[in-house]
C-alpha cells in the first residue's frame, strides 16, 4: 500500500496546483502570472525552454517531468522568495505546519532557501541541474546586487560513477585521456538550454570556472565557479573511490560511517575537526603529517565558508541526507558542514536536492519519512506513463514458480560464498534466455540495437561466482561478459581499472560485452541505455535499493523514432491493461524470485507491470523498417544546401607524402620491439579483459587493425581540437585552427598510406605482412606522422577569392530507412521509398496527397519529408510573439522543370499568423535558392506552395491534376519580404 503523498508532500502538491495554468500557458506561447512575475531573464529562458513552437525541429527538449521541476524550483524561490524553509511553508502550505513538522522546519539546516526535486531514475536530473545553473547564472550578470541569484555553484556526488558522469556533464567526455570541452552537456546542447545570444556568458563561465575536487580550495575564480566534489570531502572524510590518505569513512557499502555521540548523535568533534584541522595537547594528531593532512581537507571547506553566495546542487541526495537513530532524526557531517557553510550568507546560500527516492527508510524499510523540502513529485508512475522510462515486466516462468527459497549463494562455517545456490543458477538461465530472445526481435528491426543483461549480486564473492558460472557452465566467453565490482578494482588496481571502467560506461556501443554483473557499485550513476534484462540476486530488499536496482535498466533504448514511439504506448498501454506486450521495444524485463514481488506491488502499484510467460519466439511487431527501393536513384531530390555564401574558401590542401620528412626510428627495432604477434593477440584486444582496447602510452588512441588506425590517425590531424598525442601540445595547436579539413579525409587517408609504406622509414614498408604495422603505435612513431602532416598540411593552406557560393547537394535518400507500421503506410511508386508514413491520427489529408501525385503522370517524383531525419530542410522562423523557431514543410515534389516545397493544412490553419509567417520564410529560401546558378538547382526552379484542405478536396473531386494546382497556388503566393522573418 502506498503512501498518500499528499500529505507528505505538501509543497509539491500546493505548486503544481499554482502552476497548472501557467505551465500551459508557456507551451502554447502564451502570456501567463508566472511569466509577468519573473525576471525579464527568466522570463526568456522559460520560453526558449518550453514554448512549443520555440523547441519545434530541435534534437531535444525538456520533457513534462523536467519542466515541472524547473518551474517549482524558479517559482518558489524567484517569486515566493522564501528566505527559510519555514517561510516557504507559511506561504505555500501554512496548513501544513503542524507542531511536529514547525520543531522540523526551525532546525539550522533549514534556515536558508531549500528545495528538493522528487525525479525519478532516468528522467534527466542532470538537464534540470544544466538549466537552473543558466537561470542563476544569467540572472546574477544581470543583476549582481540581487541576493537571490549566484554564479557559485557546488555540485555534490555520492561517489566516484557520479563523480565521473557530472564531470561529465561539466567539463566534457575523457577522450585519449583527455576531457573534451565540446562534449560538455551545455556545449553539446546549447540548442536546448541557452538562447544564441548568452551562449557567451554560458560558455565563459564553463572555461574558466570549473573546479574538480582536487582543486577546491587552491583555486577560486574570479567570475563564477563551478565546483564538482564527492560529499566525502564535506563529511571530513574520504571516498575508497578516490586516492586517500589512509583515513577512511566509508561503511563498507558505499555509506558514511558516522562517529555516533552517546546520545545517539552525531559527535560534534567530528564535525569541528572536519573544518579545524588542529587539536591542541593530543600528540598524534599534531604530528606533521596528520597536520598536513588535515590542514588539505580544512582548506576546501573553509573556501566554501568564505563565499559571499552559493547555489549547492546534491545529486542522489538520499545518501546524505539525514541518519535515523530510533525515531530521531539527525544530519550526517556533511549536513553539517553545508550548514556551517550557508550560515554566514542567508539567503545568498541555495540548497538544491535531486533525487529519486528522497525518504529516509525505518522499520525495515516498510515505512518512509520524506524531505520536507521535496516542491516537485515527478515519480516512476508518471514516467512510466508518459514512455520517458521503460516499462517494467517481471518475468515469472513455471521454472522460478516451483524454486524452493534457495536464492542465496550457498557459504561454509565460516560464512565465505562457496557456490551458487540452484535457484540464482535457474533466475540466470532465465535472464540468459530472455536476452537471447530480445537479441533476435531487435536485430530484425536495427542491428545497432543491442540489449543487455545486467545480474545484481549479493557481494563481491557471490559476483565471483556468477561470472564463473556463465564462463564455465553457461559457455559465456571472456570478453560476453563484464564484472564490476570493488574486490574487482582492488585486484587489478587503478591502471588496468581504467580499461574496463571505459568499456562499462561504452556498453552501448559495443555488441559485446552482453551480460554485466555487479554488486551495489552501479546503483546510482550508471548511465547506460541497453539494460534490457536485469536479474538481482540479493538476499534483502528495502525500497531505496529495490528502485535503485530496477533504475539501472529504466533509461529508454529506443528514441526519436516516431513509429516506435507509437508501439510503445501500445505496449504500455497492454502493460496496463495486464496483456503480454506485443513489441518489447523499451521494456525492462526483471527475472525476480517470487519472494520478491510484494516489493513491485509496493513500489510500482496496479497497472504498471506485466508477467512475462513462458514463450519464446520472438516478437518481431508490426514495425516495418523501409528501404530504398532498386531503382532509388530515378525519384530522388537533390536540394542544394548553401555550404558558405559566396566570398572566399581555403584551397583544397595540397601534398607529397614523398617531401616530407622521415622518422628517425629504425623499422627492424621497431619490429623486435612489438613482437611477432604474440604479445599483442587479437584475443587480448577484443576482450579487453586487463588493458580494453590496446593502447599506446599516453593514452594516444586505441587501434584494432591498420586501416582503423589510418583512420584513426586521418581523424586526428583533421578534427582534433585543443588536444595533441604528446605533452608537446603547441606543436599540433595550429591543426585545429582548420577543421574543412574534414572535407578532404579521403585523399588525407590516402596521402597517409603512401607515406607510412614509402616514406616513414626511407625504405618500403609493409604494414600488412604479419603484423609489422603495430609498430606504428609504439610511443613517438604516431606523434611524428601527425605532427609532420599537421605542420604541411597547415602552411599548405592558402586562402582564394570566389565568385559563387559554395553549394552541396543533399539527397532526400540519405536516411537510408524509414520506419512506419502497417496500418499507416501508403504505397507508392513515384518516391525513393516504396511506402511512405502517414500520421496515425489526423492523416487523412497527407494519404489524399500521396495517393493524388502517384497518379499524376506529370509529377516525376515525390516524397514526405522527415522532419527529424531530413534536417537540412528545416527553416529558421520568426513567430509572431518574435521568439525563434523551426520549421519543416510536409512534401518535396518534383516536375520537369520545378520542384515544389509542399505544406498541406486544415483550412482552419490557413489564416493563422504563425503559419504565414512560416510560408514567408520558406518562400525567401527558395527565393534564395532560384539566384542560384542553374547547374546547381539541375536546371529547376524551387517554389513553395501552402495548399488547404478545400482546395485539395476540389481539386480531386473535379479530377483535377495535383501538378496545375501547384502551378497555380505558387503563382498566387504572396512575396517573401513582409517585414523580418528569418534570424
Amino acid at each position: 500500500m502506498r503512501i498518500p503523498l499528499d500529505e507528505e508532500l505538501p509543497l509539491a502538491r500546493a505548486i503544481a496546483v499554482r502552476l497548472a495554468d501557467d505551465a500551459r500557458a508557456i507551451a502554447a506561447g502564451e502570456s501567463c502570472p508566472l511569466l509577468e512575475a519573473v525576471t525579464p531573464t527568466t522570463g526568456e529562458l522559460l520560453r526558449w525552454w518550453f514554448d512549443e513552437s520555440i523547441s519545434a525541429g530541435r534534437r531535444d527538449a525538456f520533457h513534462e517531468g523536467q519542466r515541472d521541476a524547473i518551474l517549482a524550483i524558479v517559482y518558489a524561490h524567484e517569486v515566493l522568495g522564501g528566505a527559510t524553509l519555514r517561510e516557504l511553508y507559511e506561504r505555500l502550505a501554512p496548513e501544513a505546519v503542524t507542531p511536529d513538522r514547525r520543531a522540523e522546519l526551525d532546525h539550522e539546516r533549514h534556515r536558508h532557501p531549500k528545495y528538493a526535486a522528487k525525479l525519478a531514475t532516468g528522467t534527466g536530473k542532470t538537464w534540470v541541474m544544466q538549466a537552473l545553473l543558466v537561470w542563476q547564472h544569467l540572472n546574477r550578470l544581470a543583476a549582481p546586487s540581487d541576493p537571490r541569484f549566484s554564479s557559485n555553484f557546488l555540485v555534490v556526488a555520492p561517489g566516484l560513477i557520479v563523480y565521473e558522469r557530472l564531470l561529465d556533464s561539466f567539463r566534457g567526455r575523457l577522450v585519449d585521456g583527455v576531457r573534451d570541452p565540446s562534449t560538455s552537456e551545455l556545449r553539446a546542447r546549447r540548442e536546448l538550454f541557452v538562447p544564441p545570444r548568452h551562449e557567451r556568458a554560458v560558455f565563459a563561465l564553463l572555461d574558466t570556472g570549473l573546479v574538480e575536487k582536487h582543486e577546491l580550495g587552491l583555486r577560486r575564480p574570479r567570475d563564477g565557479m563551478i565546483a564538482v566534489t564527492n560529499w566525502h570531502l564535506l563529511a571530513g572524510a574520504e571516498d575508497p573511490d578516490f586516492v586517500g590518505d589512509g583515513r577512511t569513512g566509508d561503511g563498507g557499502d558505499g555509506e558514511l560511517a558516522v562517529r555516533a555521540a552517546p546520545d545517539g548523535g552525531i559527535d560534534p568533534r567530528a564535525a569541528i575537526e572536519s573544518f579545524f584541522p588542529l587539536s591542541p595537547g593530543t600528540a598524534a594528531g599534531n604530528a606533521l603529517e596528520t597536520l598536513d593532512r588535515r590542514a588539505a581537507r580544512g582548506r576546501p571547506l573553509q573556501s566554501l565558508v568564505d563565499l559571499p553566495d552559493l547555489v549547492v546542487f546534491n545529486d542522489e541526495a538520499h545518501h546524505v541526507h539525514g541518519l535515523r537513530r530510533g525515531e530521531a532524526q539527525s544530519d550526517v557531517e556533511w549536513q553539517q558542514s553545508l550548514t556551517a557553510i550557508a550560515a554566514p550568507k542567508g539567503r545568498r546560500f541555495v540548497q538544491l536536492d535531486f533525487s529519486a527516492t528522497p525518504y529516509d527508510e525505518s522499520g525495515g524499510g516498510r515505512q518512509r519519512r520524506y524531505f520536507p523540502h521535496i516542491v516537485v513529485d515527478f515519480d516512476l508512475h508518471a514516467a512510466m506513463r508518459r514512455g520517458l522510462v521503460k516499462a517494467i515486466a517481471l518475468d515469472k516462468r513455471t521454472e522460478l514458480a516451483a524454486l524452493p527459497l534457495d536464492f542465496t549463494a550457498e557459504r561454509d562455517e565460516h560464512g565465505e560464498v562457496v557456490d551458487l545456490s540452484a535457484g540464482q543458477r535457474t533466475m540466470i538461465r532465465a535472464g540468459l534466455r530472455k536476452l537471447a530472445l530480445l537479441e533476435t526481435e531487435f536485430a530484425e528491426v536495427d542491428p545497432e540495437r543491442r540489449p543487455k543483461l545486467l545480474i545484481m549480486t549479493e557481494d563481491t564473492a557471490a559476483s565471483r561466482q556468477v561470472e564463473r558460472f556463465l564462463l564455465d557452465s553457461e559457455g559465456l566467453d571472456a570478453d560476453e561478459v563484464l564484472r564490476i565490482d570493488s574486490g574487482r578494482r582492488a585486484e587489478l588496481g587503478p591502471k588496468e581499472w581504467e580499461p574496463i571502467r571505459a568499456r562499462l560506461f561504452d556498453l552501448d556501443r559495443h555488441a559485446r560485452p552482453r551480460v554485466v554483473v555487479s554488486v551495489l557499485m552501479l546503483r546510482e550513476g550508471f548511465d547506460v541505455d541497453s539494460i534490457c534484462v536485469v536479474v538481482p540476486l540479493r538476499s534483502a530488499g528495502s525500497g531505496i535499493l529495490l528502485e535503485q536496482t530496477i533504475g539501472r535498466g529504466l533509461r529508454l533504448m529506443w528514441r526519436g523514432d516516431p513509429v516506435v514511439d507509437e508501439l510503445k504506448r501500445e505496449t504500455r498501454d497492454r502493460i496496463r491493461r495486464r496483456l503480454e506486450p506485443r513489441h518489447h521495444f523499451d521494456v525492462l524485463f526483471i527475472v525476480e524470485h517470487p519472494a520478491f514481488a510484494a516489493f513491485y506491488d509496493e513500489l510500482l502499484g496496479d497497472g504498471l507491470l506485466a508477467i512475462a510467460d513462458d514463450s519464446e519466439k520472438p516478437v518481431a511487431g508490426e514495425l516495418e523498417r523501409v528501404a530504398l527501393r532498386p531503382d532509388w536513384r530515378d525519384y530522388d531530390i537533390l536540394v542544394p544546401v548553401v555550404a558558405h555564401e559566396a566570398e572566399e574558401e581555403l584551397d583544397a590542401p595540397r601534398l607529397d607524402p614523398m617531401a616530407l620528412e622521415p622518422s628517425r626510428f629504425d623499422r627492424a627495432v621497431l619490429e623486435r620491439a612489438v613482437g611477432r604477434g604474440d604479445v599483442w593477440s587479437s584475443h587480448d584486444v577484443e576482450t579487453k579483459t586487463r588493458y580494453g582496447d590496446f593502447r599506446v602510452d599516453g593514452g594516444v588512441m586505441a587501434a584494432t587493425g591498420y586501416n582503423d588506425l589510418l583512420a584513426r590517425l586521418t581523424l586526428r590531424i583533421t578534427t582534433v581540437v585543443g588536444r595533441s598525442f604528446t605533452a608537446g601540445a603547441a606543436r599540433f595547436s595550429a591543426a585545429s585552427r582548420y577543421p574543412l579539413l574534414v572535407a578532404h579525409r579521403a585523399r588525407i587517408t590516402g596521402w597517409l598510406d603512401r607515406y607510412i609504406r614509402e616514406r616513414l622509414f626511407g625504405e618500403p614498408f609493409d604494414p600488412a605482412r604479419g603484423e609489422s604495422w603495430r609498430a606504428l603505435l609504439l610511443p613517438g612513431v604516431a606523434e611524428h606522422i601527425a605532427g609532420v602532416f599537421s605542420t604541411a598540411l597547415v602552411a599548405g593552406q592558402r586562402n582564394r577569392p570566389l565568385v559563387d557560393a559554395v553549394v552541396r547537394q543533399r539527397s532526400v535518400a540519405e536516411i537510408g530507412t524509414t520506419s512506419m507500421r502497417a496500418r499507416d503506410a501508403v504505397t507508392c511508386t513515384k518516391c525513393v521509398f516504396p511506402k511512405l508514413r502517414v500520421a496515425s491520427r489526423g492523416g487523412g489529408l497527407e494519404r489524399r496527397f500521396i495517393e493524388w501525385a502517384d497518379h499524376d503522370s506529370r509529377i516525376e517524383a515525390f516524397v514526405k519529408i522527415d522532419e527529424h531525419a531530413h534536417d537540412f530542410l528545416q527553416r529558421p522562423y520568426l513567430r509572431a510573439d518574435g521568439l525563434p523557431a523551426r520549421y519543416s514543410p510536409d512534401f518535396l515534389v518534383r516536375t520537369a522543370d520545378a520542384v515544389y516545397l509542399v505544406e498541406t493544412k486544415a483550412q482552419s490553419a490557413l489564416d493563422d499568423e504563425n503559419v504565414r509567417r512560416k510560408q514567408r520564410a520558406a518562400l525567401a529560401w527558395v527565393d534564395g535558392l532560384n539566384e542560384l546558378p542553374d547547374e546547381s538547382r539541375g536546371g529547376k526552379r524551387w517554389h513553395y506552395v501552402l495548399l488547404g484542405e478545400t482546395a485539395v478536396t476540389r481539386w480531386i473531386s473535379g479530377g483535377g491534376r495535383l501538378s496545375a494546382l501547384l502551378e497555380l497556388e505558387r503563382l498566387t503566393a504572396p512575396p517573401a519580404a513582409d517585414g523580418p522573418t528569418l534570424y
